[in-house]
């Protein structure tokens, strides 16, 4: 295998703790204990996308727990490190969008902190309440009392993690909304202009039929069957090609579809509603009109 074929993943180094604050559930095998120190045998946690990627028979055959993997192998010659280090597969976690969630899940492993410390290492702890920045002098307090020159920098909310992976793309969608909201009322307000335009024009019909001896009420059905039946085919249409456009949405959503069944069903509800008021209204008011006058009407 070429350098440039090696399988390329992420690796994070966690402590105990780190899965159960995180609440990263557990697939199969264990998590890391306070067992997993420098003088015991090295041991990896793998996620549910590295498993699947390299044991493909996972999670219904092969079970990658207690296999073992060794990285750090070059082809270089001399190679840095010629003699690999075999690590144990202990157990497999579920899967975390670490980078944006837009980003599909990445192949990573978790190693023991003792067992492969960084220069650099976030902090995290779950808190009880709904501030749980107030408890952010606590945990200052916690690690100085750990290493008095351990700097501890940018303390954030994952509430407030989330939604600055997710502000350009919300900002986006939240003009969207406000075009799609003005759209909505242009449409509304020209789908009533024009079909009550249409059934204004047909006052000398209703007039007609009307001396002829036409019931009202007749005449009234009559008319908004007629419009809805415009009305229901353009919304037809309308659900049609925005179905076809929702290809465009589905990399600004996350966790929901971009055909929602109810949200197209609303659209065509209140726009079939607006053309239905459009011809009630005016053929009402055309059909109390006096027979005589409604056929002078020009």
């Amino acid at each position: 295998m070429r350098a440039d074929e090696a399988p390329v993943m992420w690796f994070r180094s966690a402590d105990a703790g780190y899965f159960r604050a995180m609440q990263i559930p557990l697939r199969r095998g264990r998590l890391f204990t306070e067992q997993d120190t420098e003088t015991a045998p090295p041991v990896v946690i793998v996620n549910e996308t590295m498993a699947r990627r390299y044991w493909p028979a996972y999670p219904n055959g092969e079970d990658p727990v207690g296999k073992r993997l060794a990285f750090g192998v070059t082809h270089r010659v001399p190679p840095p490190n010629p003699e690999p280090t075999w690590i144990t597969i202990a157990g497999i976690v579920g899967d975390v969008r670490h980078m944006s969630l837009a980003q599909p899940p990445l192949p990573e492993m978790y190693l023991p902190f003792r067992q492969s410390p960084q220069l650099e290492m976030t902090l995290v702890a779950r808190t009880a309440g709904t501030d749980p920045l107030r408890f952010a002098p606590a945990m200052r307090a916690a690690v100085a009392a750990v290493d008095r020159e351990q700097p501890l920098a940018r303390i954030i909310s994952m509430e407030q993690v989330a939604e600055n992976s997710v502000a350009n793309r919300r900002f986006s969608m939240l003009l969207l909304t406000l075009f799609a909201g003005v759209a909505m009322a242009l449409a509304a307000v020209g789908i009533y202009g024009v079909v009550s335009y249409s059934v204004t024009r047909r006052t000398r019909e209703i007039g007609v039929r009307l001396a002829l001896g036409a019931q009202r009420s007749d005449v009234l059905a009559m008319i908004v069957r007629q419009g809805l039946t415009l009305a229901l085919a353009g919304a037809a249409i309308g659900l049609v090609a925005a179905f076809s456009l929702t290809r465009v949405m589905k990399t600004m959503l996350f966790g929901i579809t971009a055909t929602d069944p109810l949200v197209f069903g609303a659209v065509a509800l209140v726009l079939t509603g607006v053309a239905a008021l459009a011809c009630y209204i005016p053929a009402r008011r055309a059909t109390k009109v006096d027979p005589v006058i409604a056929l002078r009407y020009e």
